[in-house]
């Protein structure tokens, strides 16, 4: 399948609204699609022949005004991000996309790429792939993404919770401040304050925190937990340098120390 072959001013207007879709399980039963957003076509085509093998849908995509367009027009289940894209890179892609979405990403990267790798992941990617690689594993991954979004996703009877004033909706992703007023969280920062609300009281240590929300890659070097952690308290923290809420544990990891109900 070629590229999408779009006017460069209907991809101005559409980049400007590059996410269309947010949803918090990967499939429905529907067949899953699949974007492959990466500038050589070998890699483009190895991935669309894999994947449809395997019997999902899979667009191309070469640019981020060429993702901006596939979005705007399918429901996207999964996106394979290549890091270097030429124009607008796959970091800034992943930024923007996860200030309005939770489609799952999988950044592709080289080898000499660690910092970007982990500048993605705190940025909101779920994880990562490095070239040379396999088609099998990134599939892999992808199902492991899947179970663990859709095992993570809230029951209706735990929609909403409340803690200091504030409210956490769980199934509209939705965060409310003592004046009912909504505060806009990225992806990533939702998912570990989700987790600490659903856990009040217990102590979590830095290794399951890596694994319970899906925003996250298990690397024993990536920071971005503790990054999280800084940001949350900075949003919900009457004084960031004196938490109250989120407590650090010393040698075991983090604490959310308040009443929810």
């Amino acid at each position: 399948m070629k590229p999408v072959a779009i006017p460069t001013t209907e991809c101005n207007k559409v980049a400007r609204c590059i996410v269309a879709v947010s949803s918090l399980r990967i499939s429905d039963g529907m067949t899953d699609t699949i974007v492959v957003v990466d500038d050589d076509p070998v890699t483009r085509e190895t991935l669309k022949a894999y994947f449809e093998d395997e019997g999902y849908t899979v667009l191309q995509a070469r640019n981020a005004d060429e993702l901006a367009v596939a979005m705007a027009r399918h429901r996207i289940s999964l996106l394979l991000l290549d890091i270097r894209l030429p124009g607008k890179d796959g970091l800034t892609i992943t930024r923007e996309i996860r200030a309005a979405s939770d489609v799952p990403i999988i950044l592709i990267t080289g080898r000499a790429d660690r910092l970007d790798r982990i500048i993605g992941l705190e940025m909101g990617a779920d994880d990562y792939i490095v070239k040379p690689f396999e088609p099998r594993e990134i599939l892999a991954r992808f199902r492991s993404l899947s179970r663990r979004i859709n095992a993570l996703a809230p029951h209706p009877e735990e929609r909403e919770k409340y803690f200091d004033g504030w409210e956490l909706h769980l199934g509209k992703r939705r965060l409310r401040d003592r004046s009912g007023i909504d505060v806009r969280l990225t992806s990533a920062e939702f998912d570990l304050l989700s987790a600490f609300v659903c856990n009040p009281g217990r102590v979590l240590p830095r290794d399951r925190l890596l694994d319970l929300p899906p925003r996250r890659n298990a690397d024993p070097f990536d920071r971005s937990i503790d990054s999280l952690v800084r940001r949350l308290r900075q949003i919900i923290e009457a004084d960031p340098k004196d938490p109250r809420l989120i407590i650090t544990v010393h040698g075991s990891g983090y604490m959310f120390a308040t009443e929810v109900t």
